[in-house]
């Protein structure tokens, strides 16, 4: 990889309807296409690494920028999402699931492991893959090998993940720059473009996509007004954390948090209101 080959995928295993509302919510202009019948990826149309960060100081680095946008998209989800990013001098994973501590690992240009074994075998098993066969083929990725480079290595981790259905389109891979990235996400069948277009439409898509969702029985009830207040008062200190910080992704997982709990109250009332009238 060379030092123009900085590019960024969030994978999601979740259908692209599943996906949609809340990456609406990320505030980042993305593509979003189908990525195997379980998966969904979105590529990024900007490149924030390269601008300055929040409040005008210096870019964050990629993978920082891609861990808070995958943070974001989980703590709002029931399914984990994976981020994987390179640039000129390194490449790695996050994987983000739920309220759980993120987990990643990095591999150097040449492809010199630089990550801790155990997120291997934290990685395989929040994604369900085969504790013998697929964590044997994950653990070689984190032994050296002068032959494979970082690039080489996220496409071997890659390649373990098509047993769980996984599958980018061509040129949708590791190596690729931002710009190629964008263009093949943007040709690919049922391709769809995520912009922010404000939160009363971003309410409106999380409340159709809770209606027409498996989850609808979960959203009302005590117990859909209590994960709605934990999500508010998670919400609001790690938004204020994220702007203290100046880290837009950890930003911008508060800012989900809180409103994800807003539209889970404002549902609830508003059910209970037409059932009144």
């Amino acid at each position: 990889m060379n030092a123009t080959s900085t590019g960024a995928l969030l994978l999601c295993r979740a259908d692209p309807e599943t996906v949609r509302p809340l990456a609406h919510l990320l505030r980042e202009q993305m593509l979003l296409t189908r990525a195997g019948g379980e998966w969904s990826v979105l590529v990024p149309e900007g490149k924030p690494w390269r601008g300055t960060g929040p409040g005008g100081g210096d870019p964050e680095p990629v993978d920082r920028v891609l861990g808070g946008w995958a943070t974001a998209l989980a703590v709002g989800s029931t399914w984990p999402v994976l981020a994987l990013w390179w640039d000129g001098d390194r490449a790695g994973y996050t994987l983000a699931a739920g309220f759980r501590r993120t987990v990643g690992y990095i591999w150097l240009a040449d492809g010199t492991p630089v990550g801790e074994d155990e997120a291997m075998r934290t990685f395989a098993a929040r994604l369900g893959l085969d504790p013998v066969l697929d964590l044997q083929a994950l653990e070689e990725l984190t032994r050296p090998d002068p032959e494979s480079d970082a690039e080489a290595r996220l496409r071997g981790l890659l390649a373990v993940l098509t047993r769980t259905g996984l599958t980018l389109p061509p040129g949708l891979g590791p190596g690729e720059s931002a710009d190629r990235l964008r263009s093949v996400a943007g040709v690919q069948r049922g391709a769809e473009r995520i912009e922010w277009a404000g939160w009363r439409d971003a309410v409106r898509v999380e409340l159709d996509a809770v209606e027409a969702g498996s989850l609808g029985p979960w959203v009302r009830g005590p117990r859909a007004r209590a994960i709605a207040a934990a999500q508010l008062a998670a919400g609001l200190p790690l938004l204020l954390w994220g702007v203290h910080r100046r880290s837009g992704g950890w930003a911008a997982a508060g800012a989900v948090l809180l409103a994800q709990g807003a539209v889970g109250l404002a549902y609830h009332r508003a059910r209970e209101a037409a059932e009144r009238s």
